[in-house]
Formats: C-alpha cells, sequence, structure tokens
C-alpha cells in the first residue's frame, strides 16, 4: 500500500462470475495519478480495438481520486469510465456524493467490469469480501427504489451506484446514480452498465486510507476553511436579486469582468449551481430555445427566466447538504408538496437542468422543472442530453419535419411543460416516438432525416451543455478536442480565470480585471493558459478534486494536500505533467478508435456562430475556429488536422508504450 493510494483494483469477469485482484506499481500512481488517470491506464491496456461500447469487451471501471479520505477538503469526487456507445470514444463521466471514499474503503481505487451477466446482478463487496448477487427483482425500479432496497437488504448504509430505467433500456443518454438521484450522466455509461446487466455496485469496507504527513493536511484544511468563512456574515446578506442586475449591465456592456475566486465561493455556498439561471439567461451564457434565440428577447427576466431565480428555489428547500470532505455545501434537499406535480422530497435542480428545461426550451414553469428533475434522477437519464433532444424535438416540430402524430398526440410547441413530460416518460421507457429520441439528437437526426440534422446541437454525438460556445469561444474549444467532447466541465476562458493558474505556474498572463468584451474573440495570448488549464483539470480529476474547489482561485490547496499525502514532495510542473499524460492517454484512447476529434467532434454550426445571430449579446459573433482550435492544437503538441498527441508528445511524456499501439 502506498500513501493516499490503496495500491490495488479489483477485476470482475460479469459473465464467468470470477474476480481478482491487480496491484498497481507505485510508478502508475507516480506517473498518471489514480482517479481519471488509473481508469484511463487500465481502459487503454484492458479494451481491445474495435470493442463493441455494449459488448462483453468493453471495460467499465469505477474510480476513486488519489486524494479521496486522506483528510484533504473538496476532494471526494469518483468516475466511471469506458468506451461510450454515444460518441464511440473514449467515455467518462463524474460525479460527487459519498461513493469515492467507499471504493477505497473497501481496499481498492478501482472496480473494473468486463463480461456480460446472464441475468441481472450486482456487485456486492463488503468486509473484504466480494460477490456477485442476484437484481431480478431489482430490474425495472428506478434509481431511488432500487437504492432504498439494496439498502434494506444489506444494512449498514452501503454506498451504492446504480442505473434507473433508463440504463436497463440501453439509452445513449443514461448515466449512472448514487445517493439516492445523483448522476455521473455524461458519455452514456447507464447504457454500458445496462448492457452488462449490472444493476449496480454496493460497497461497505473500513479499510484505512493512507496518508504520509495527515498533520500537514489538517494545517492546510486549517487555512483555507479561514478563507472559506472569511466575509461569511456579509455574503449571507447578497440577495439573488443583485445577480438578475448583473445580468442585465452585462448584456449591455461593452465590457466584462475576470471571473474571482472570492464571488465563486459566496455564489455556491449560498445558491449553489442555480445562482446563475437567471443572470446567465439574460448575459449571452445561457443557450436559449435550441441555441437560436436571446434570453432578454425570448426568455425575459420579467415573464420568464425571473421565474426561475434561485430564491424561489431555495424557499423549498429543507436542507443543504456536502458531498464527502466538502464544506461549501452546494447541493440540497427540497419538499414540493401541493401543486400540480408534489414530488414530495426531491435534489434541488442543478444549473444544468434548470436551463436544459427552462431557456432552452423556452419553459418558465418551475414547478415542472422540478418534476422533471425528479423524473431523470430516478430513470437516470442525463438532463443536458435530455434537455437538448427535447429542444431538437420542438425545433423539429415547429419547422414540420415532426408531426404531432409522429410525436404520439403531443402537442410540442416550445415552453409546454406537460408535452415535455410526456414525452420525457416516453424517452424513458423508449415507446413510441421515445424510442425514436431515446439515444439523442445525433442518432435522431440521422433517422429522421429532412434537413433535421440542422437542429441536432452536439459534439460527436454528445448534446452540447448549458454555456454558449458563443459566449465563451474557450468553451469551442473544450467542446470540440476534448478527449470527452460536449462537456463544460473541461476548461474555458472563464474557469481559467477562476483557477488563477499565474499563481501556480510562472509564464502565464495575469488576466486583466477588466476588459473589454471584443478581447475575448482574440486568441492571441490565450492558448497557454487554456491549455494549462486542461492539464490541471485533468490532473484534479487524478486527485478526485472538485471543480468547484478548484474555482476558488488556488485557495484550494491541492497540490500541498497531493505531496502531504503520498510524501512525493514534488513540483506544480510535475504534476502538471501527470495531468497532460491523462489526458493525452484518453486522446490515444480515441486514435486507437479510428476517432479523430478535431473531424469527429465538429458542432453543429449554429453553435460557432455560423450564420451569426442578428440580435442578443452574441449578434454578430462567428467564432474564428481554424485559428481558435489549431492555436489549442499546437500548444498542446498534438497534431492540428486531428487533435490526436504526435508520437512525438506521447514518447516526451514516456508514454512510449502507449505511442506504439496507436
Amino acid at each position: 500500500m502506498g500513501k493516499g493510494y490503496m495500491g490495488k483494483v479489483l477485476h470482475v469477469d460479469l459473465a464467468s462470475g470470477r474476480m481478482e485482484e491487480e496491484a498497481i506499481p507505485e510508478e502508475v500512481y507516480r506517473q498518471v495519478l489514480s482517479g481519471a488517470g488509473l481508469a484511463a491506464r487500465i481502459l487503454f491496456e484492458r479494451i481491445p480495438k474495435g470493442a463493441d461500447p455494449l459488448g462483453p469487451d468493453n471495460v467499465l471501471g469505477f474510480v476513486s481520486g488519489l486524494l479521496t479520505g486522506t483528510g484533504s477538503l473538496m476532494t471526494g469526487r469518483w468516475m466511471v469510465a469506458g468506451k461510450s456507445p454515444l460518441t464511440g470514444g473514449y467515455g467518462e463521466a463524474n460525479c460527487g456524493g459519498t461513493l469515492s471514499p467507499a471504493i477505497k474503503r473497501c481496499g481498492y481505487d478501482g472496480i473494473f467490469f468486463r463480461g456480460i451477466s446472464e441475468k441481472p446482478v450486482y456487485l456486492r463487496l463488503a468486509d473484504g469480501k466480494a460477490e456477485l448477487a442476484d437484481a431480478s427483482h431489482l430490474w425495472g425500479k428506478d434509481a431511488l427504489e432500487a437504492e432504498k432496497q439494496i439498502m434494506e437488504e444489506l444494512g449498514g448504509k452501503p454506498k451504492v451506484a446504480l442505473i434507473g430505467q433508463a440504463g436497463e433500456n440501453l439509452s445513449l443518454i443514461s448515466g449512472v446514480c448514487n445517493d439516492f438521484g445523483r448522476i455521473a450522466a455524461r458519455s452514456g455509461l447507464g447504457a454500458v452498465m445496462g448492457a452488462k446487466r449490472l444493476k449496480a455496485v454496493a460497497l461497505s469496507g473500513k479499510e484505512r486510507i493512507p496518508a504520509e504527513d495527515p498533520g500537514r493536511i489538517k494545517a492546510l484544511n486549517e487555512k483555507f476553511m479561514k478563507f472559506l468563512r472569511a466575509g461569511e456574515n456579509l455574503e449571507k446578506k447578497v440577495p439573488s436579486g443583485m445577480f438578475r442586475i448583473l445580468g442585465r449591465v452585462f448584456r449591455v456592456a461593452p465590457f466584462a469582468l475576470a471571473q474571482d475566486g472570492n464571488l465563486a465561493k459566496m455564489a455556491f455556498k449560498n445558491f449553489g449551481t442555480i445562482v446563475t439561471n437567471v443572470m446567465s439567461a439574460e448575459n449571452g451564457d445561457s443557450p436559449v430555445k435550441n441555441w437560436k434565440g436571446a434570453g432578454y428577447r425570448d426568455f425575459p427576466i420579467d415573464t420568464h427566466s425571473g421565474k426561475l431565480d434561485p430564491k424561489l428555489i431555495l424557499d423549498k428547500q429543507v436542507r443543504k447538504y456536502h458531498c464527502f470532505s466538502c464544506p461549501l455545501g452546494c447541493g440540497g434537499l427540497c419538499q414540493v408538496t401541493g401543486g400540480k406535480y408534489p414530488v414530495g422530497e426531491t435534489h434541488k435542480p442543478e444549473y444544468e437542468t434548470c436551463c436544459a428545461f427552462g431557456a432552452l426550451i423556452l419553459n418558465n414553469d418551475l414547478e415542472a422543472i422540478f418534476k422533471i428533475n425528479d423524473l431523470l434522477n430516478r430513470a437516470g437519464m442525463d438532463t443536458i442530453s435530455a434537455g437538448g433532444t427535447v429542444a431538437f424535438a420542438m425545433e423539429c416540430y415547429e419547422n414540420g419535419i415532426l408531426s404531432r402524430e409522429e410525436l404520439d398526440g403531443i402537442d410540442l410547441y416550445w415552453g409546454n411543460s406537460a408535452g415535455v413530460i410526456a414525452l420525457l416518460e416516453k424517452m424513458i421507457r423508449r415507446e413510441g416516438v421515445g424510442d425514436l429520441l431515446a439515444d439523442g439528437v445525433k442518432r435522431a437526426a440521422e433517422k429522421i432525416g429532412k434537413g433535421s440534422e440542422k437542429y441536432a446541437l452536439h459534439a460527436g454525438g454528445q448534446e452540447l451543455p448549458m454555456h454558449d460556445s458563443r459566449f465563451d469561444p474557450g468553451l469551442a474549444v473544450a467542446y470540440q478536442l476534448e478527449p470527452t467532447p460536449g462537456r463544460h466541465t473541461n476548461v474555458c476562458y472563464q474557469w481559467a480565470e477562476l483557477f488563477a493558474l499565474h499563481k501556480i505556474y510562472k509564464g502565464l498572463p495575469k488576466p486583466k480585471p477588466v476588459y473589454l468584451i471584443k478581447e475575448k474573440y482574440n486568441p492571441e495570448g490565450k492558448m497557454a493558459t487554456l491549455a494549462t488549464g486542461s492539464k490541471y483539470v485533468q490532473m484534479a480529476n487524478g486527485l478526485g478534486a472538485c471543480l468547484f474547489g478548484i474555482y476558488l482561485s488556488c485557495n484550494l490547496p491541492l497540490l500541498d494536500y497531493a505531496n502531504a499525502a503520498t510524501g512525493w514532495n514534488l513540483s506544480p510542473e510535475e504534476y502538471l505533467r501527470m495531468g497532460e499524460r491523462i489526458q493525452a492517454i484518453r486522446q490515444a484512447f480515441n486514435a486507437r478508435e479510428g476517432v479523430q476529434p478535431a473531424r469527429h467532434f465538429r458542432m453543429n454550426r449554429r453553435a460557432v456562430g455560423d450564420p451569426p445571430m442578428t440580435y442578443g449579446p452574441v449578434k454578430g459573433i462567428q467564432l474564428d475556429e481554424a485559428r481558435l482550435l489549431g492555436d489549442f492544437c499546437r500548444e498542446m503538441g498534438w497534431d492540428p488536422e486531428t487533435a490526436l498527441p504526435t508520437r512525438e508528445k506521447l514518447e516526451e511524456l514516456g508514454l512510449e508504450d502507449v505511442a506504439r499501439t496507436i
């Protein structure tokens, strides 16, 4: 056993029931950390070229970060990874909650599944004993019902990751759930779990998670908590209405302010991600009406976005909750009784959900959003992809490509929340038109034809998130060039500002506190910071860190935590190198599968401003896409024609074995 990591993983063959432990050498952790890095290393080695994502040769891994459980703060994320049935390349989804430490307390840094079971099963791992249990009685139950039943059967409050009906029905936009409705949603990995007939993973362990210098970690925690508590009384007095005002100001202002960790701290502590519901709809960050509208005209504050004000959501919150090792506590449980959709206790909807079923489809019915959030959480369906798919169907309906009859009688006009709920229920069950739409917009457009691909907003098959790449051009890079496309949690200009990487890595420019809007559309001088941010996020994913933690302008002492936990005493540049290796291995996986991001992950032209909007905050914007993508590839050492790492880059990173296989 090392320091910070457990030093082994568990391999489970679902076809034979055989289980095997594998010791992981320390040099692997020193090369790619744990978490996302360990998953990438093992999947690259174990998934054969050309494997069917829904077939027996695909490997599905559940991994915990290197820092999880060492006493460090905001380092409790877990990841699920495998070949994506949605994109055909590397697939990964990231989630919080309480599963991450449970993996390590069972003695492992990861659990990897291959093969297909003859019948539904779930892995039961408790007190050092692993077994596959019959899950036939759980198949067909939603994720919340099944999790509750597993906990009752096993006792002792195991930590459970599982799928709902969407994953069972092999929806390619399904994810993996835990903690009664939190979802590792992206890449369609719920369908991989469903194809393997693996309903759940239930973990109960008591192993100690080691750290080299717990005293140092405790001292770092005290310093971080001092930052977190600073200004607490003033922060609590900030009204949600302030963000309405900011949204209106920055919609018309010719300048912008650099993002700041202190503002992020206040926003997430008091409101969570919904803090931007109204502001983003107004200032241009939120895509509106399937990316063809603008909030102030199509989803205005006074009649639409204002009805999704974070205060109205917090009025229903009965208690906050914190992910493992997180003092920020951006999550919340709400009690929704009475009205049209009395769903009872349910998770507070995140910004992505509020936008996907708000501004994106012109729906201002908050009661319906609570219902939709609960419905999709139970089914285990990605709210981003589901919202993008509904918006696609609405625009097809508006343009006569899908008729009301083809929509099974649903009058799918913009903002029809009752129609949206009916459509989602069909998608979850793969019933009628729901079967057409259950795999997302790319496959639906391929089946529908009739020019419908014009309305399918995706990158490489994955629906685009609720942050407009015309508003932040850095997103156009992340959505199209990262190994898992169409994800906002990789990097962009705003995130790079929040990371304050210039404080860690010498030579990076310090962000201007105030700058003209037109400046963000000039890539000059920005790519070094963007590339560093991309590597830094992968490093953080190897450590199991929360993105919101690294938003706090370097106040979360991530690299000091890593050295205190491991005893390695490495430099920031050496840790960044690890993040770069993780990124390179994931991208090399794509190369081996014949996926070239620069060609296969290209976005719908609407998302780069082709043609440009004629009104709104991104009016007239058409991104210089060739320069953006080319400059980023050159900064990363990737071939600009393919966005794949060159053989020279892989060898420079010490990945000669990877270079030989692609």
